[in-house]
């Protein structure tokens, strides 16, 4: 008899336990690789054993310390490591896409981006898809846009950009990201063509749009400039139209001010006519708040000039007046203090004065609103 203790062999059952055992852990193993949706933190993959994480410097006393999630924790300290290594590999490019996942606002992460693609020679193309899915995802982020920039100006092809933008501002007509970018192309590439009849279709949609009525004035500043006798009538007309189908429209009222500085607001002909015109069925504080413009821009123009008609000064100055004192006792009574500062304003410095000069002893120097009559309007 042999010396050696013979192990009897395992029972069939506790054998077929432990093989099922084995198989279960690969199958879950397999499992964990395919399904992309089970996320393994790095630490634990073997292809980034090389690399020791930076973990986050929040100092020794954070005040408000963030409470990161571990994936966050994970994902940010191998970013730092490869970051502070500055390695340029397909693993740090692929590891941009998670950071991006979690916080698509870290500049950080989108310059090491752009780094990489140009470092790896990355397919721009396939670049430009990523970027519109993240913006169409995140349409209102600064980062996401400057990346999309700097992709079109590599490619030096914008043959995508206004459609797209185009399909981003029928979401949110007044994406003021969407519409930097829109500006930017344009005036870049010379892609001035169709713009205003993109613009008009923006403002059929919604007349208030103060986006679209500024892509207006971009784009004819920077074409045919409003020097032009026939293009200032014609927007002139057009905004004429516009402020007709809402009155109280801010946006048409500024724009029409806005391209008449250079000549005067009381020096385009007719346009005062027209304006009173349409006082009489379209009447708005925006409306009066011009006319007054109106009347302060022709004073102002009389003051420079040698022979001046004292009544048709006195009558500009009444009808300046009038308008203030409509403004505050009726049309814009919020602002009430305002209207009768100009006024007063207006009356002290272009009223009849007398023969030394001051104003009279019944028109007091005009004095600002005190704060306690601003809290109470």
């Amino acid at each position: 008899m042999s010396g050696v203790e013979e192990i009897p062999n395992e029972p069939a059952d506790v054998k077929g336990d432990i093989e099922f055992d084995v198989e279960a852990e690969q199958h879950i193993e397999d499992d964990f690789v395919v399904d992309p949706t089970r996320y393994m933190f790095y630490r634990n993959r073997k292809e980034w054993a090389d690399l020791e994480p930076v973990p986050q410097d929040d100092g020794p006393n954070p005040v408000v310390k963030i409470a990161y999630s571990e994936k966050f924790s994970d994902v940010y300290d191998y970013f730092r490591a490869l970051l502070k290594n500055d390695e340029k590999s397909d693993r740090a490019f692929a590891l941009t896409a998670d950071a991006i996942e979690l916080n698509a606002a870290n500049y950080t992460v989108w310059h090491y981006r752009r780094v990489l693609l140009q470092a790896l020679t990355k397919d721009l193309r396939e670049e430009m898809r990523y970027i519109t899915n993240i913006i169409e995802e995140q349409p209102k982020n600064y980062q996401v846009w400057h990346h999309r920039r700097m992709v079109v100006e590599w490619l030096n092809d914008p043959s995508e950009e206004l459609e797209f933008i185009a399909d981003i501002l029928s979401q949110d007509a007044k994406n003021y990201h969407a519409w930097q970018h829109r500006q930017w192309v344009i005036q870049e590439y010379k892609l001035w063509d169709n713009e205003l009849e993109f613009v008009e279709s923006l403002l059929e949609e919604d007349v208030r749009n103060n986006s679209a009525w500024n892509q207006r004035h971009f784009v004819i500043s920077h074409t045919t400039g409003f020097s032009d006798p026939a293009v200032l009538e014609r927007e002139i007309q057009y905004c004429l139209i516009q402020i007709k189908k809402a009155p109280h429209n801010e946006s048409a009222w500024n724009y029409l001010k806005g391209m008449l500085p250079d000549r005067g607001l009381s020096s385009q002909p007719g346009l005062l006519e027209k304006v009173l015109e349409l006082k009489e069925t379209h009447c708005s504080t925006y409306l009066l708040a011009f006319l007054f413009d109106c009347y302060e821009d022709a004073l102002e123009n009389s003051n420079q000039k040698e022979n001046v008609d004292e009544e048709e000064r006195k009558e500009t100055l009444r009808k300046a007046l009038e308008i203030t004192e409509l403004l505050a006792q009726e049309k814009d009574t919020i602002r009430k203090e305002y209207w009768l500062f100009l006024g007063r304003s207006l009356k002290s410095k272009y009223g009849p004065s007398s023969p030394s000069g001051e104003p009279l002893a019944d028109d007091p120097e005009p004095s600002a609103p005190t704060s306690a009559q601003q809290d109470m309007n």
